[in-house]
Formats: C-alpha cells, sequence, structure tokens
C-alpha cells in the first residue's frame, strides 16, 4: 500500500468496522450518543470513501528558543513522550465514544522520536513575553517553509523555551505565549517546555515545587497542569471551543478537557481523582477533521448552511430547539453550546443531534442556569471538516423557567422575513395569514403585528414625518419615523425599523425591538426637534451575532449628554436624556478602537416623549 494512504484509508477502514460493530448492538442497549456516532460515522464514510482525497498531514511540533538560550535538556526524548500521551488520550476518547481509534498523526525519525522543527528566535529572552505569540510565528516560518510546509495549512503546535526552572529550590515561573485557535484547514497552539516536563513526572506526589502561577503543587500536579495545557490548547488549535462537562459527571468529579479539564489531566495516575476527558460534542466535531479522519477532500470548499422551520417550545426548567438544515455539504452532526453570561464560554453545556434524511433536528435543551441571560451556538458539521455557526439568545429567569418569547417571535415571522429577502410583496398578506394560525388572538398576536407592519414599513420604502408636522397632542413617537436632517453609516446604506441583512429583525442581547436605526459604526444621525420634546429614551446595542464593539454618544444642541461604555455582542445599555428645549439631537456611534469589522450598531426604541 502506498504510505500516502496509511493516515486516510486505517481510519475509514476502522469506523466501517465500528459501524458493523455497532449495527449488532440492539437499539434499545446503545444510549443517544452510540446512536449519533454510528449516524455520524455512516454519513463520513460514505462520502469520505466516494472519490476519496487522501492527506498525509500530520500535526507539526516546533521548538522555539531566544537567541540566548539553548533548548530544556532532553527536549526531543521529552516532547515525544508527551505528545504520544496526548495522541493516546484523544485515541482513546475518540473510541470511547463511536468514532474508533481516530486521532492526530505525528510525524517520526528513524529512531522512533517525535519530528521537530528547532527554531532560534532573532532576539534574546528578555525580549519576549505572554503576548509575543504572533512574532514567534513570524520567526517559525523561515524554517518551516524550508522545510516545504505552508503554515496557514497546518496544524502548528509551537513550545517556546520562555519557562525558568530552578531544580536547586523547585521553582518554576514562565512568560511564555499560552492560547491556540484554528480551523479544519489549519491552526496554532502555543505552548511552553521545561525541564521537568515529563510523562514520567505525571504520578509523582513529591517534591513540592512553588508554581508562580498555581502556588505549592506536586510535581505530579504541575506536570498535569502544563501538560495537560498542550491537551486543552491543542484542542483549540483543532477548531474546539470551551465547554463544561455534563452536570451529572461533575458531580462525580470529572472535567471537560475544553473547560478546566486540562489541570486534572493525569491525576488519576497519582489517585487524586478521574482525571480529563473529552465530551461527546468535541469528538463529533472532531470526527471529520482532516488529522483525524484523514481525508482532506473538498478541504477548500466553504460550507453555507440555511436553518429553516425553526421553533422553540418552552418546557418545565428545559427547552425544545427543533427544526431543518440543509446545506451545499453534507452535515453529519449539530453541537449545541448552551452559554450563560458571565464565565466567558467556560461553563457552555453542550448538546448533540444527528439531522435525519430530510435535515430535520431537534436538541433537548437542559443544565439551565436560573437568573442568566445566555446564548444558545449552534454548529453544523460538515463532512469536509468546516463548521457554520448560529447563534439565538434567550434568558432564564429566576425559577430557572426559560424566556424564548423573543424567539418565538423570531421564527414567527420567518415566512415574512423571506418574503421581503425575495422581494415578492404578494406573499406578505399570506406571512400575515399564518401569524394568526401559529399565535392565536391575544397580546402577542397582537405585538407581533405591530413589529410586523413596521418591519415591511422599513423593508419596503420606510415613509418618514417631518418634526413640524407632529400635532402637539402626539405625546411620544420614534425617533426613526421623523426625516433626519443627516445620515451616515459607515457600512451600507441607513436602514430603519429594520437591519440591511436578510436577518432584517432589530435583535439585540435577546430582546427584538420594533422600531430602531441601523447604525454601523461610524455612523452619525441627525435631527431637528424644534424645542417640542422633554425626554430621549431608548437602548443601545448591537446586532445579533455580531462581535465588533462600539461606543454610543448622544448630542444635544452639540452638547455631549449621553456616552455609554463600550458595548459588544450580547451588551445592552439604556439611555434616558432630558432634552427639554433642544433644537437638534445627534446620535453617534464611534469604533471602541479594534477596527470597525462587524461594528453593527443599533439604536433601539429611541423615542422622543412630551
Amino acid at each position: 500500500m502506498p504510505r500516502l494512504l496509511i493516515p486516510f484509508v486505517f481510519p475509514l477502514l476502522f469506523a466501517v468496522g465500528v459501524l458493523k460493530a455497532a449495527d449488532e448492538q440492539s437499539a434499545p442497549a446503545a444510549d443517544s450518543s452510540v446512536l449519533q456516532a454510528r449516524a455520524a460515522l455512516q454519513t463520513l464514510t460514505t462520502w469520505q470513501m466516494e472519490n476519496p482525497s487522501p492527506t498525509n498531514r500530520t500535526l507539526q511540533v516546533v521548538y522555539w528558543t531566544p537567541s540566548d538560550r539553548e533548548p530544556a535538556a532532553n527536549y526531543h526524548q521529552r516532547l515525544t513522550g508527551i505528545m504520544e500521551h496526548i495522541q493516546a488520550f484523544y485515541r482513546q476518547e475518540m473510541k470511547r465514544h463511536g468514532f474508533g481509534e481516530l486521532t492526530f498523526p505525528l510525524a517520526k525519525d528513524e529512531q522512533g522520536l517525535l519530528k521537530i522543527h528547532l527554531v532560534r528566535g532573532q532576539k534574546p529572552f528578555a525580549d519576549y513575553d505572554r503576548k509575543s505569540g504572533g512574532r514567534i510565528r513570524q520567526e517559525c516560518l523561515p524554517t518551516l517553509q524550508k522545510a516545504g510546509l505552508n503554515a496557514n495549512h497546518e496544524t502548528l503546535l509551537i513550545f517556546c523555551n520562555l519557562a525558568t526552572w530552578d531544580a536547586t529550590q523547585n521553582h518554576f515561573s514562565h512568560k511564555s505565549p499560552y492560547y491556540a485557535g484554528g480551523s479544519h484547514r489549519g491552526g496554532n497552539a502555543w505552548q511552553l517546555d521545561s525541564p521537568e516536563l515529563s510523562i514520567s513526572n505525571l504520578a509523582a506526589k513529591q517534591p513540592l515545587i512553588t508554581d508562580e502561577q498555581y502556588g505549592k503543587v506536586s510535581l505530579g500536579k504541575h506536570n498535569s497542569l502544563f501538560i495537560g495545557g498542550i491537551a486543552h490548547e491543542l484542542g483549540h488549535a483543532l477548531s474546539l471551543p470551551h465547554n463544561r462537562e455534563a452536570p451529572a459527571l461533575r458531580k462525580k468529579n470529572h472535567r471537560a478537557l475544553m473547560g478546566d479539564g486540562n489541570r486534572r489531566y493525569g491525576d488519576q495516575l497519582r489517585g487524586e481523582g478521574p482525571g480529563a476527558h473529552l465530551e461527546f460534542a468535541s469528538a463529533l466535531r472532531l470526527a471529520s477533521h482532516p488529522l483525524f479522519s484523514g481525508s482532506q477532500k473538498e478541504i477548500q470548499v466553504h460550507a453555507h448552511t440555511q436553518f429553516q422551520d425553526l421553533s422553540v417550545t418552552p418546557r418545565e426548567g428545559s427547552f425544545l430547539f427543533s427544526g431543518k438544515v440543509t446545506s451545499n455539504l453534507p452535515i453529519y452532526g449539530l453541537v449545541a453550546y448552551l452559554d450563560p453570561e458571565g464565565k466567558g464560554d467556560y461553563d457552555a453545556h453542550t448538546v448533540t443531534a444527528v439531522p435525519d434524511s430530510d435535515g430535520r433536528f431537534a436538541f433537548d435543551c437542559r443544565h439551565l442556569v436560573a437568573g442568566k441571560r445566555a446564548e444558545l451556538r449552534i454548529f453544523s458539521c460538515h463532512v469536509n471538516g468546516a463548521t457554520c455557526q448560529r447563534s439565538y439568545s434567550y434568558a432564564v429567569n429566576q425559577e430557572g423557567q426559560p424566556e424564548v418569547s423573543a424567539l418565538q417571535t423570531h421564527f414567527a415571522l420567518a415566512p415574512l422575513i423571506q418574503a421581503l429577502n425575495a422581494r415578492d410583496h404578494s406573499r406578505l398578506q399570506p406571512a400575515f395569514d399564518q401569524l394568526h394560525t401559529k399565535l392565536g388572538p391575544g397580546p402577542q398576536l397582537n405585538e407581533v403585528n405591530h413589529l410586523a407592519k413596521r418591519l415591511v414599513a422599513g423593508a419596503t420604502g420606510k415613509q418618514f414625518t417631518e418634526p413640524k408636522d407632529i400635532p402637539p397632542s402626539r405625546k411620544r413617537i420614534p425617533l426613526s419615523d421623523l426625516t433626519p436632517d443627516e445620515q451616515k453609516v459607515g457600512w451600507g446604506q441607513p436602514a430603519y425599523d429594520h437591519l440591511p441583512h436578510p436577518d432584517l429583525l432589530l435583535t439585540s442581547a435577546g430582546q427584538l425591538h420594533p422600531h430602531g436605526i441601523y447604525a454601523h459604526a461610524p455612523a452619525l444621525h441627525r435631527y431637528q426637534l424644534d424645542k417640542g420634546w422633554t425626554k430621549l429614551t431608548g437602548t443601545c446595542g448591537l446586532a445579533e451575532n455580531r462581535h465588533g464593539s462600539c461606543v454610543f454618544i448622544i448630542k444635544i444642541d452639540g452638547r455631549e449628554a449621553f456616552r455609554s461604555p463600550v458595548i459588544r455582542n450580547g451588551q445592552s445599555y439604556p439611555f434616558a436624556i432630558d432634552i427639554k428645549g433642544a433644537d437638534r439631537v445627534e446620535l453617534v456611534t464611534n469604533d471602541a478602537g479594534d477596527c470597525t469589522g462587524s461594528d453593527w450598531a443599533l439604536w433601539l426604541s429611541p423615542t422622543l416623549h412630551r
């Protein structure tokens, strides 16, 4: 067999064996993850074996050291042992979840040692710190190019010799970059190396060492922390985000590798707990990664996913999220992250699904955190390793019950939004009729009808009112109904009561707003008031699924009367400004200093009051 085929054919053949074994089980004996793994593998292997395109890619390991330092002692042998241990961990976890012995391949030399690209930095030790990752990677590029590698198309694990180990005092510190990120096409993980890091030390309960970050820990725990860190950051380079373990496992002291399980890696060798594990959601995503599947088939094809017929049904302490998904590339699995606000994404619980032959799926969303707003991030997993993301906001009240009315409204309006995007006005009335069927009579229908009418008016040619034409009896009016004196936006065209995007709805921080002003930074909207109003109220925020950052400013007759903090996705900030006697109001949105990409600012429900 040609050597080129080995990394590709072996994983597929093993997967076929796993499918056969799984088929021999009775359905009642298999839990949901086994059934999902079986269905996912069936889709993956069928697609990959048709016109296969094997790859001989391996994880590329780089050892970088500053100009005034030699590599840490015995680095070649130590890192070989460490990476083989991590390789075996991933293999074991993939097999445990029903995907067979899939893991990332390592290139070895004739002595069986890890092939490592050795790079000497341009500057001495003192010239680098934890923020030097990009600079260090740049210094590695000539060596990788000389080896015939395009760093943008590889998954790189860069060990940085920026730790200080005092073997006499058993004291450790470091200033190494320690982060990672990537996709199925390539990734980068920065890690540290130090001479006391070795698989042989994982079981050592003595001696105690002083770690400047973690305090007094055993040598074995110190190794768990940093070898586990390698496994964790490698997961990021392979495209995995953070996630927390299931509550039932947490009660048994299990920890997910992509949560804080990196700190528990190898604990079982010292009898200090069960160690780290890989969640099924992570295994499902890795099954199609080229380093795991051995396939590079259509790796450059971009996936385009559409979600249709979405619905959300609240239950006691949970909610059901269902719909249909279609794509230009087959989807073998869906992974959802339920992420409550705060703590970044470390406390995101996962739920998985495999679409049926028609693309239908359902998520049973549990483990909600009471009193928190949250984000539901759904990733479609495609057979070529690509993923597409869609995010939805929801909230959970103090009693632990989900509040999903905004999502229900969003999904009920889907036919209307589709008609507006298609510019097919003949479909608008049937879409309004469907609202009555879906929602039935009542306050919710009245609210949705009001929102729908403003949405249609805004998207099909809004008619503005001159300030002088507003009768004194009108006690309040949406600012977006007034004719602006001046309007400028940083991207696209000015838009009112709708978003200039196929989503159309003004959704921010989980809330739907019936009226508002699109103000992609930098933007300015100026209105003449003729001293007829006393107060301006509203909220500022970013459009849902936009990850920019903006600052919102309101000026009254040229004087700054309001300035928001930096607002990012998932955040909103209310305002109530005294404008008694004002002639002019200006709404200004600025970039927060990190470029204007994705700065989809919104002035939400801005309202003038008499």
